[in-house]
């Protein structure tokens, strides 16, 4: 993610960078895609991916509600039945 924030990077890249497999790493970016988080522009027989930095504000929005939930209900547990 902190590579694609500063770039716009094909698979090739992002496997030279990381060291992770290929398969591994498209499995991955197919997810980000599907959840609209990455967009990807063809290049040839490449494919680019970039992040979609309103999506990833908006996330991070809900990520932050989702920290004072988690806060507030620290105490909270449901007993077993």
């Amino acid at each position: 993610m902190t590579l694609l924030a500063e770039e716009t990077l094909c698979t090739t890249h992002l496997v030279e960078e990381t060291g992770a497999r290929q398969t591994n790493l498209s499995n991955h970016l197919r997810v980000l895609r599907e959840a609209g988080v990455v967009e990807t522009e063809p290049c040839g027989r490449y494919t680019y991916y970039k992040l979609c930095p309103d999506v990833i504000a908006r996330l991070a929005g809900q990520f932050a509600d989702l920290a004072e939930t988690a806060r507030t209900a620290a105490g909270n547990k449901r007993a077993c039945s």
